[in-house]
């Protein structure tokens, strides 16, 4: 591997000191922080992973078909949800299509020619998307905050871009003019469903030199069949159970699941498949889909791991496959409303 595209992944899961200054709970007027101290991310951590990994190795190309051309929206109630792939995800509902950390590019790197490249195509053709009216990025790393493909959904849909505290300034002279930037908790209404962004365990930055001064987060939608909620990228943590707590069970979580080797350095900033189940049942899911893995190589795990460790869990655990989804790249998977409360 290059040495590149070995240290790059470094770079995109760094995590600062947790705050130490009362300006919020997560903010100390400088640099953003967890609500649950994560694990410490000093430069000789950094190097200690770094001259002790032992990636797997991953295959250069796996040959993927797109799947069946979105329809242009869905019926009054219902809910779909297509796996692009990694993050990124098509939903669905009650007239609105919203994608959520759009990953159309080769690599998610500050270059082109260089960083983590994608093993799979993204499963739906970008030519084949439907009208977007909103797109949603949980943070700033370039896994999930990918300025090419942006700025193609500006040109193509001018849609609503909505972006945790501080993001914001990463659209600055791209010509994107149409965003909204919230705090945990916070909300918008702008395109006709309440969208929040909501607590994530995790860190920000595009460089070593601005470190967590953005925030990062999931976000929890509104639909009339019941909460959406995308972790986005994510440690597993108490916010689970406060996300429950506010809004009440889940009618559809969008879980991460891969990018967790070695644990001594990702556990606290990245789920493995376990951490997942944990997060599936704290939210008291109806339906929970299986998400970032199997497309950029950013950490140790073999590429197939986290999807078998995942099914293997489930079927411990006696939780039936179609309530935590699997999803194959393209493929979409209709979401029934929660039962209306007696």
């Amino acid at each position: 591997m290059r040495p590149f595209s070995v240290v790059f992944p470094i770079i995109i899961i760094l995590v600062a000191p947790a705050c130490t200054k009362n300006r919020s709970d997560h903010f100390d007027g400088r640099h953003y922080c967890n609500y649950e101290r994560t694990n410490e991310r000093s430069a000789i951590r950094v190097i200690e992973w770094y001259l002790t990994r032992r990636p797997s190795k991953w295959p250069r190309l796996i040959p993927s078909t797109f799947g069946a051309t979105p329809p242009v929206s869905v019926g009054p109630g219902q809910l779909s949800a297509v796996f692009v792939n990694h993050a990124s995800v098509l939903v669905q509902f009650d007239s609105l299509n919203i994608l959520l950390d759009p990953v159309w590019s080769e690599r998610v790197s500050p270059v082109s020619f260089a960083g983590p490249k994608r093993v799979r195509a993204p499963g739906i053709a970008f030519s084949q998307l439907p009208p977007i009216h909103g797109v949603l990025v949980s943070h700033d790393h370039y896994d999930h905050l990918d300025m090419p493909t942006l700025k193609r959904l500006k040109n193509r849909f001018n849609p609503l871009f909505v972006v945790p505290r501080g993001c914001a300034k990463r659209f600055k002279g791209t010509g994107i003019i149409r965003v909204v930037e919230l705090d945990w908790w916070q909300s918008t209404s702008k395109i006709g469903a309440k969208i929040y962004v909501v607590p994530a365990r995790h860190s920000s930055g595009r460089s070593l030199a601005d470190r967590d001064r953005t925030l990062w987060g999931g976000f929890v939608i509104l639909s009339r069949g019941g909460p959406i909620y995308f972790a986005g990228d994510t440690g597993y943590g108490k916010h689970f159970k406060m996300i429950r707590r506010r809004f009440g069970p889940v009618r559809f979580a969008v879980l991460p699941i891969g990018a967790y080797k070695p644990r001594w350095f990702m556990r606290t900033v990245h789920m493995d498949p376990a951490d997942a189940v944990r997060a599936h049942r704290d939210l008291e899911a109806l339906r929970s889909m299986a998400v970032h893995f199997g497309t950029f190589p950013l950490a140790d795990e073999p590429i197939d791991e986290p999807p078998r460790l995942l099914a293997a869990l489930l079927k411990k655990g006696k939780i039936p496959t179609g309530r935590f989804i699997i999803p194959l790249e393209g493929m979409p998977y209709g979401i029934p409303a929660l039962s209306p409360k007696k």
